[in-house]
């Protein structure tokens, strides 16, 4: 059984106001996507990196792959047009390449600081229940709008858990299931991931640990929390979260 990354770096990164896209912006003289892919990379029970890349950057991706070393990095495929159209690329390339009791760990290249620890949670739980997603537990209060300045209605947050990537499945289920939503056009527009498609799908998700880190650099001001991050991991006398 292999253990195989897939890493969607085919946005534009608009949000982040550069001219060039946020995966391929360097910190501290490396890109973000090479951060991204040096977690798997590192990782021993990745096999192979699978990366879902913007058109027009594939040979600057692998020219930094080979620079960074990157041994694992396999394929390099074309996004689509929005984000469940990338993953579905990437899925559809590994046809007839892996197998059906392989592992497919899909994240988002610029979720830099994927811990090592939970990278391999979400793996043991994908090979366990045949799917896993990273989450956490949500520590405000959410409430319910009724119209747009007050409201009476609130979520209590013990039922709700925040989830992200790295989220897990085996091949057979993620290949099966993303046929069956671009034929159906179901939990394929909008906000839509791999993990809210496959609950609209009737799929039953199973939890892995996660952890506060694990950032999505969306805006400048995630850069800076992820250089802070960084020159965290520098100082040896913190005390490191308890998973």
């Amino acid at each position: 059984m292999a253990n195989i990354a897939l890493i969607i770096a085919g946005g534009s990164g608009h949000r982040m106001g550069q001219d060039v896209p946020k995966q391929f912006l360097t910190v501290n003289d490396k890109p973000i996507i090479i951060y991204t892919m040096e977690g798997f990379e590192k990782h021993p029970l990745i096999d192979a990196i699978e990366v879902v890349c913007i058109d027009g950057w594939h040979d600057v991706l692998a020219a930094y792959a080979k620079q960074f070393n990157i041994s694992k990095l396999k394929w390099i495929t074309s996004g689509g047009n929005s984000g469940q159209e990338s993953i579905r690329n990437g899925v559809y390339n590994l046809e007839g390449v892996i197998n059906n009791d392989d592992i497919v760990i899909i994240h988002d290249g610029i979720r830099p600081l994927v811990d090592a620890d939970v990278l391999s949670d979400v793996i043991t739980k994908a090979q366990k229940y045949g799917n896993a997603v990273t989450s956490l537990p949500y520590n405000e209060q959410i409430f319910v709008i009724d119209d747009d300045v007050s409201t009476t209605k609130y979520i209590p947050r013990e039922t709700l858990r925040r989830v992200s990537t790295p989220q897990a499945y085996q091949f057979g289920l993620l290949d099966e299931k993303y046929h069956e939503a671009f034929e159906k056009e179901i939990g394929i527009y909008g906000s839509s991931y791999t993990n809210t498609m496959m609950t609209e799908l009737g799929v039953r998700l199973y939890f892995a640990a996660g952890s506060d880190k694990n950032i999505k650099l969306t805006t400048t001001d995630d850069l800076f929390i992820f250089k802070a991050y960084l020159e965290a991991d520098e100082i040896k006398w913190l005390k490191k979260e308890k998973k």
